[in-house]
């Protein structure tokens, strides 16, 4: 493939509109871990797409919300800054007829920015084709200065092809900036430790999830090819973690066995796995333990 143009985008949206679905969806397998809670994104994780000779790097970001500790402020700033230095924005939303105020105050970003920006409606396949029209009328109300305005569904896959031609029109000439093969930024260290810690978002309720951090203190590979990881799931209260770990550890069994299962897909070798639970009471309030597990300004 010879790559002679890039195109840098950023995907921004409220949480939970499906930013990391989409990412993944356009990338062709998993760079950022999923789930139906809000502030599954942390950190601004690039997604590597070459189509023809382009290559598109897709900056998905945490959803923007109020923040409510020092980790939350971290994650908006991520996103604010998100939106500098980039070709395009790509506004993600839901099939709503009503503009919201994160909507409202990334769209007002994209205008002080200066930046083009495609309005991208996602969960087509929820909705009614109908349901589209009052939705497309509400957003150009709001801003008329989208160059376009696409329906599609990261879930089905209906209407990427469209974005993609859409994006390509971004581009600019310039060299291949990631190797062929590479579909992201991330050290497969930090991919571990995030593939962790989506399973603790999948199996455990409420506020737990949010207020968990994974670290990997051990990630190395035998001769045979094996690889050792071990990680350790900081949360802020005792009595959390006794719900991690769960009657006679079962829930730290599912979490871990869920979590290997996706680390040797990703990894595509065996993986030994080895997880332990500490305490660390109000770490998100913390602006050096929020650095400590890998969320740090660039």
């Amino acid at each position: 493939m010879n790559i002679t143009k890039t195109a840098m985008i950023t995907v921004c949206g409220r949480p939970n509109v499906g930013k990391s679905s989409l990412t993944n969806a356009l990338v062709g397998e998993k760079v950022a871990i999923v789930s139906n809670k809000a502030q599954t994104t942390r950190n601004r994780i690039y997604g590597v797409v070459n189509r023809d000779d382009t290559q598109f790097i897709l900056l998905d970001t945490p959803g923007l919300h109020k923040p409510k500790s020092a980790l939350g402020d971290y994650m908006v700033k991520v996103v604010t800054s998100s939106l500098s230095d980039v070709d395009c924005a790509l506004l993600l939303v839901e099939p709503i007829p009503h503009v919201g105020g994160p909507e409202l105050a990334l769209i007002q970003r994209i205008q002080e920015e200066g930046i083009p920006a495609i309005l991208c409606i996602n969960k087509i396949d929820t909705i009614e084709k109908a349901d589209l029209l009052p939705v497309i009328a509400a957003y150009n109300e709001a801003w008329d200065g989208f160059d376009a305005i696409i329906p599609l569904s990261a879930h089905s896959g209906d209407g990427l092809d469209e974005l993609i031609k859409e994006l390509s029109k971004y581009a600019e000439e310039g060299p291949q900036l990631f190797p062929d093969g590479e579909t992201s930024d991330q050290p497969e260290r930090q991919v571990v430790g995030e593939l962790v810690r989506e399973k603790l978002l999948l199996c455990l309720d409420k506020e737990i999830p949010h207020g968990t951090a994974v670290e990997i203190t051990r990630f190395s590979e035998r001769d045979s090819g094996v690889i050792d990881v071990e990680a350790v799931i900081y949360c802020e209260k005792a009595s959390h973690k006794g719900i991690i770990i769960g009657k006679q550890g079962a829930m730290l069994k599912k979490i871990s066995t869920m979590a290997r299962r996706d680390i040797e897909k990703f990894m595509g070798t065996k993986v030994y796995l080895e997880t332990w639970v500490k305490v660390k009471e109000n770490w998100r309030d913390n602006m050096n333990y929020v650095r400590s597990f890998g969320y740090r300004d660039e």
